[in-house]
């Protein structure tokens, strides 16, 4: 089991900046990647970024370029910075962690943070 926080989401203006934080706990030792999701209402959740534990970073094609995903010096735990934000920004953003078991990974989310772009 591992158990995911998110921090620092809120309200920005078009082209501001945010960073989103979030924190593992449990079995982190077999966490074999961190990514960020975000969902709005009515639309599927959708990859922002992810990242590996060799770091091999993958970014959705609308942030790519504006957001910036990193790993902290301890493994269970990854940050967003949102640079350049827009309004299409805007939406719940999950934590996600693919925990590796044998040849089975299993996903586990955080409880989701608010990001508004908004003037």
């Amino acid at each position: 089991q591992v158990q995911l926080v998110e921090s620092g989401g809120g309200l920005a203006q078009p082209g501001g900046s945010l960073r989103l934080s979030c924190v593992a706990s449990g079995d982190i030792d077999n966490i074999n990647a961190m990514g960020w999701y975000r969902q709005v209402p009515g639309k599927r959740r959708e990859l922002v970024a992810a990242t590996t534990f060799l770091n091999n970073t993958h970014y959705g094609t609308p942030v790519s370029g504006r957001f910036i995903i990193s790993r902290g010096d301890a493994k269970s735990t990854v940050f967003l910075q949102m640079n350049k934000l827009e309004f299409g920004d805007t939406g719940v953003y999950y934590c996600n962690a693919g925990v590796q078991s044998g040849l089975v990974v299993t996903d586990y989310w955080g409880q989701g943070t608010q990001v508004t772009v908004s003037t």
